[in-house]
């Protein structure tokens, strides 16, 4: 157990890193840890370096692992499947595809067109975003291993249960034309070297870089604000925990927003740092990966009003229920 402890610490928290960082802060720029202004830096340069070391190991070693699961042959895996196995098949395929929900939709598409059913499809669409394998890591670096497989677990819940249901609604009839007619090439998966896995892993480490670094700079940056500048009294009147209203209040304030949940993490964390409730945080995180306004803009583009809908309320709803439960049951995972 103790060193189990260890490598977490050392591994996932890194807290060797917090430790040079500090020392960089005092020494290198003499600072005061004390002061806001040096607690605001160590909190930025320790997260944003934390964050991407993580990230390169992180996607280079899940892009291998996706280099076996082209989209035609996770097409075929699921096309063999019916059911609750297809609709969890499904939902944790997206737990090794793209890091966004923007990213996840041209598979959606590819999926939906090659005629697997609906309740499938979207299974994979509401976990692709909300559930990777990155996730699972960067939550226990952040928080510990209980809340990452909460999360995770959960998640997928909403997946197969929100899949469920939009299967259940039967509407097809609202899935645009081009898409259940858009042809599908059945081409079989050339055999990869190692090599060209390495290079395919690299490619995807870049990809992401070059997608993501933004966002996690100005995450960690907002981290960094409502960690030390924002007075705590003015977050918890606003998205105190005994506010009935605080959950739906972040879920909603998470909508407009564009980011993954890399760029969302550090916010969440410097959100409960200041005694915000840990479903309160997580509902803001859920909503900016799972319902940003950029991938129901896309969504949009490939189905009809009602079908958006239903798949907006369904997350909604299920986004809120999962933020009152983590708010009320937070206290097993600490």
């Amino acid at each position: 157990m103790e060193l189990f402890k260890w490598l977490n610490d050392q591994l996932l928290r890194m807290d060797w890193l917090a430790w040079l960082v500090r020392v960089l802060v005092e020494d290198g720029f003499g600072m005061d840890m004390a002061s806001r202004t040096g607690a605001s830096l160590h909190f930025f340069i320790y997260d944003v370096i934390k964050i991407f070391i993580l990230l390169a190991v992180l996607i280079f070693s899940i892009s291998w692992v996706q280099s076996y699961f082209p989209p035609e042959r996770t097409r075929r895996i699921l096309g063999s499947m019916s059911g609750f196995k297809a609709k969890l098949t499904g939902a944790l395929l997206g737990t090794i595809t793209p890091f966004c929900s923007c990213s996840s939709i041209p598979l959606f598409i590819g999926f939906t067109s090659s005629g697997l059913p609906l309740g499938v499809t979207f299974a994979f669409l509401i976990s692709s975003p909300l559930v990777d394998l990155a996730s699972v890591i960067l939550l226990a670096s952040i928080f510990n291993w209980s809340i990452a497989i909460a999360y995770v677990l959960i998640g997928l819940v909403l997946a197969v249960l929100g899949g469920t249901l939009i299967g259940r609604a039967k509407m097809e009839r609202y899935v645009e034309a081009f898409v259940m007619h858009n042809p599908v090439l059945d081409i079989p998966q050339e055999q990869l070297t190692r090599r060209d896995r390495a290079q395919f892993a690299w490619a995807q480490v870049s990809d992401i870089f070059t997608r993501v670094w933004l966002y996690v700079l100005i995450g960690v940056g907002i981290g960094a604000a409502i960690h030390n500048w924002i007075p705590t009294g003015w977050i918890e009147a606003l998205l105190g925990q005994e506010n009935w209203w605080s959950v739906p209040l972040a879920t909603l304030l998470g909508i407009p927003m564009y980011a993954d949940i890399f760029g969302t993490l550090p916010i969440a964390e410097a959100l409960v740092g200041q005694g915000i409730g840990l479903g309160t945080a997580l509902a803001f995180m859920m909503a900016v990966t799972a319902l940003s306004l950029p991938s129901l803009i896309m969504l949009k583009k490939v189905v009809k009003a009602p079908l958006l809908a239903l798949f907006f309320g369904i997350v909604a709803a299920g986004i809120v229920l999962i933020g009152y439960l983590f708010n009320a049951f937070s206290y097993l995972f600490v």
